[in-house]
C-alpha cells in the first residue's frame, strides 16, 4: 500500500505539475477604451482682404448715417498744386467746388485739410508751403459757402508723401491739399 500511495502521490504531483505548467497566465484585462479624441476647433486667422471703398460722388451720397469716418473722407477729393505754388489750379477749383457742394449738403461734417509738398526743398520751407496750400483750399471752400468753423488745417510738408517715387509723377501726387473727415 505504501507503494501505491507513493505512486499515487507521484502521479498526483505530476498531474499538478503538468496542470500548473500548462495553465496560461491570467489574461490581462482588455485595455480601457480610449475616449475618442475631442476635436478642438482650429483657429485660423484670416487677414482681411483690402477691398476698395467705392468712391461715391457727392451727389450720390444720400446719407452719411452709418458710414465710417474713413469712408466719408474718401468722398472728398484732394486738390493738387503746381511746383512751389499755393495757388488753386483750374482743375483743383472744380474738385473743391464738388467738395463744397457735398460739405454744404452735410453741414454736420467737420474736417481737416492737410497741406503737403513734394520732397524737394527743406523741411521748414515745405511745412510753410503745405500750410499755404491747406489755407488756400480752406479759403476757397469758405468763398463757396462752407462754414469756416468746420475746417481745421495742418501742414505735413514733405513728411507724409502719397507717392514715394523720386520723379515728376510722384512729386505731382504729393503737392496736394488732402481732406480728412474728423467728425460727422
Amino acid at each position: 500500500m505504501k507503494q501505491s500511495l507513493k505512486a499515487g502521490s507521484i502521479t498526483l504531483a505530476a498531474v499538478a505539475f503538468v496542470v500548473a505548467c500548462s495553465s496560461k497566465p491570467p489574461a490581462a484585462p482588455p485595455p480601457a477604451p480610449t475616449p475618442a479624441p475631442v476635436s478642438t476647433p482650429t483657429v485660423v486667422t484670416v487677414e482681411p482682404v483690402a477691398t476698395p471703398t467705392p468712391m461715391l460722388a457727392p451727389k450720390d451720397a444720400d446719407s452719411i448715417t452709418g458710414r465710417s469716418i474713413n469712408e466719408l473722407s474718401g468722398m472728398l477729393k484732394p486738390a493738387f498744386f503746381d511746383y512751389d505754388k499755393a495757388d488753386i489750379r483750374g482743375d483743383s477749383r472744380d474738385v473743391l467746388a464738388t467738395n463744397a457742394t457735398w460739405l454744404k449738403k452735410y453741414s454736420s461734417v467737420q474736417f481737416t485739410i492737410e497741406g503737403h509738398a513734394d520732397e524737394r526743398g527743406t523741411a521748414q520751407y515745405n511745412l510753410a508751403l503745405g500750410d499755404r496750400r491747406a489755407n488756400a483750399a480752406k479759403d476757397y471752400l469758405v468763398s463757396l459757402g462752407v462754414d469756416a468753423s468746420r475746417i481745421k488745417t495742418v501742414s505735413y510738408g514733405k513728411e507724409r508723401p502719397f507717392a514715394t517715387g523720386h520723379d515728376e509723377d510722384s512729386w505731382q501726387k504729393n503737392r496736394r491739399a488732402h481732406f480728412v473727415v474728423t467728425a460727422k
